[in-house]
């Protein structure tokens, strides 16, 4: 699958849990340490545009703000996303950070921001009250690569304490409770 199918597919998942947060829930508390629902989409919205300006030269349109409208700023936000991952000549681009050196554009768009997507899609699911079920076999690739990244991964801070489930548990449980989740 291309960066841009995976991200049609993962954004559109997200997509739907967006769309289904039912009036009053934007601010339900969300699995993230202070985090509300709104600020799963803020999170989502707000990082990856500077990640990419600063890295590829690349601006996103921005949309309403996500306390005035978090459907309307995701749904902005996604599609600039995906019409920049449609465009042929992403693929020929390069992203260069300091964390992580030089990758094709869309390969780090699929590394780092359609795969936050994709774990925050539990993330509002749960927060709202919707279907957390997410794709078992992108389960099982994501924490088969991050496993061995482990120590990194907790330094970046972008992730939790490790959370204890039974070793006989699905994929979706063990990458939850790998990120520092208590699914």
């Amino acid at each position: 699958m291309t960066a841009a199918e995976e991200h049609r597919r993962v954004a559109g998942a997200f997509t739907d849990r967006v769309r289904g947060v039912r009036p009053g829930a934007w601010d339900d508390p969300a699995p993230c340490a202070g985090w509300v629902a709104r600020d799963v989409v803020r999170h989502l919205v707000e990082w990856f545009p500077g990640f990419l300006s600063a890295g590829a030269g690349v601006e996103l349109p921005k949309g309403p703000s996500v306390d005035d409208d978090p459907v309307a700023a995701w749904t902005v936000h996604s599609d600039a996303v995906q019409a920049l991952l449609d465009d042929p000549a992403t693929s020929s681009r390069t992203l260069a950070n300091r964390h992580v050196g030089e990758l094709p554009l869309d390969v780090a768009i699929d590394r780092f921001y359609t795969t936050d997507v994709f774990l925050h899609t539990w993330d509002l699911a749960r927060a709202t009250g919707q279907d957390e079920r997410l794709d078992r076999d992108r389960c099982a690739q994501l924490l088969e690569g991050m496993l061995p990244l482990d120590d990194v991964l907790r330094q970046s801070g972008q992730y939790g304490p490790r959370v204890a489930v039974p070793e006989d548990a699905d994929a979706q449980t063990r990458l939850l409770a790998f990120i520092g989740r208590r699914p």
